[in-house]
């Protein structure tokens, strides 16, 4: 059995400086553990017991999930389809929570039950079914790859090194639906099972560089049971959710806490935490970005807002293919160098609707109303986007339809749609909020301020 050594000679705190190191053992040489050190292999011992104690702790403790599911290898269809179920399953908790995940699972797995159904979806389908997940290239991925693999015969791949040569599958997803759906005894390595790795080792090196990475995905292998690689996978993958968490780390119910060497370090040593491995990583720092997100609604010519706004419509954008956020639908937005003046972001809005949307605010409709309705910020992982909305309320010289058919002809990535329509569409949350601060705003105006057009515009000039 291993001894782990508390003796300031041989262990040397994550978190403490080089002035404290010798100031506490005088001007003599301090032995720092180097990252082969730190990442000893698993003994015999330790790999025995965590495989028993973590396949026996996940027996009993594991969550009723949806996409957990066993089948006998003679089961060829049932396989083929617990597969494809794993893989949706893999690419949804990417980032996601389990709870946030099971009902879009059940969703997609309703609409699209098998990867033959999937891969005849449109990419418009698939991103309104994503719609609220985040990070929509995992969505985009996931079509591309049914439909390599249905072009391909329609069998997913049983061994990680083919799956890698699907699109959107890396070494995480390729491991996990090899071992959970066709038993190959290959490692997965999330968050989760970074931060129990790196507390069974105490590890204080950066879990994000390179060779670190490499070295825990070594680990991770030299570990999995052979016998149960996909029940042991999903085991460290649900320690670490559950017990091995973050911030309140539950040691006394850990299966693994008899191996643990960040809890008998800490316990050697109080200035010690096992909340100190995996060692925390300064995050990039966001860029801020701005735009002007304008929400256009169209009515008739004759209509007034109040007295008929179920004739109204309003104007989406398909975004690029490629990018962030790509191929779905929001409202017209203009992108802004910084922090901006209501004017000079009306006029980026003005340039968008008649570079992109050939509408002329000025030539081809009549501004019924112009608002600022507020503000907000949307934070992805890597961008802080501050969003200004404003309500434009357009009624068109030929009228709504004379507009369609003006663009029947125009390869054109716009679209009008009804209220009813947009609050089904599966949109964005950033999206649905804009929506929803237009809806409130409008509540709350008064009807008065709204007037027909053309009395409007005899005394009044809008921008």
């Amino acid at each position: 059995m291993t001894t782990f050594l508390c003796s300031p000679s041989t262990f040397v705190s994550p978190n403490m400086s080089e002035k404290k190191r010798k100031m506490s053992h005088g001007e003599r040489k301090v032995k720092v553990r180097d990252i082969e050190d730190s990442f000893s292999s698993f003994t015999k011992e330790e790999t025995l017991k965590l495989r028993v104690g973590l396949l026996n702790w996940y027996d009993h403790n594991h969550r009723e999930l949806p996409w957990r599911k066993t089948f006998k290898e003679e089961e060829k269809e049932e396989l083929q389809k617990n597969a494809y179920g794993v893989w949706v399953s893999e690419v949804m908790l990417q980032q996601t929570q389990v709870q946030t995940v099971i009902p879009y699972y059940n969703r997609w797995m309703l609409k699209w039950p098998t990867i033959h159904h999937l891969s005849q979806a449109s990419l418009e389908e698939v991103n309104e079914m994503w719609a609220g997940l985040g990070y929509y290239r995992r969505a985009r991925f996931l079509l591309e790859g049914a439909k390599q693999v249905v072009a391909e015969g329609g069998r997913i791949p049983k061994v990680a090194s083919l799956l890698r040569k699907i699109p959107g599958i890396g070494n995480y997803t390729a491991g996990a639906i090899a071992s959970i759906a066709f038993n190959e005894v290959v490692p997965v390595v999330d968050g989760n099972v970074v931060r129990v790795i790196a507390r069974l080792k105490a590890v204080s090196t950066n879990p994000k560089e390179s060779v670190t990475v490499k070295r825990f995905w070594e680990l991770a292998g030299e570990a999995v049971d052979p016998h149960r690689p996909g029940d042991f996978n999903q085991a460290l993958m649900e320690l670490g959710a559950t017990v091995c968490t973050p911030l309140n780390p539950s040691c006394s119910s850990c299966p693994a806490s008899e191996i643990c060497q960040a809890l008998s370090i800490s316990k050697c040593d109080s200035s010690v935490a096992v909340t100190d491995y995996p060692i925390k990583v300064v995050k990039a720092k966001q860029r801020r970005d701005f735009s002007a997100v304008c929400v256009v609604e169209l009515i008739g010519l004759d209509a007034v807002l109040d007295e008929n706004p179920s004739t109204s419509k309003f104007i989406l954008v398909k975004r690029p293919d490629e990018g962030l956020l790509a191929g779905l639908w929001e409202f017209p937005s203009a992108p802004l160098d910084g922090e901006t003046v209501s004017l000079a972001r009306r006029e980026a809005v003005n340039q968008f609707l008649k570079n992109v949307l050939k509408i002329d605010t000025k030539k081809t409709c009549n501004i019924v109303s112009r608002e600022d309705v507020g503000e907000f910020v949307h934070i992805f992982s890597h961008i802080r986007l501050k969003l200004y909305v404003e309500l434009l309320v357009l009624q068109f010289k030929g009228g709504v339809d004379g507009l369609l058919k003006s663009q029947e002809n125009e390869s054109t990535t716009w679209k009008c749609v009804d209220s009813n329509s947009l609050s089904s569409m599966g949109l964005t949350s950033s999206v649905r909020k804009v929506y929803s601060m237009v809806q409130k705003f409008k509540q709350k105006s008064c009807p008065s301020k709204h007037v027909p057009a053309k009395k409007r515009n005899r005394t009044t000039k809008r921008n």
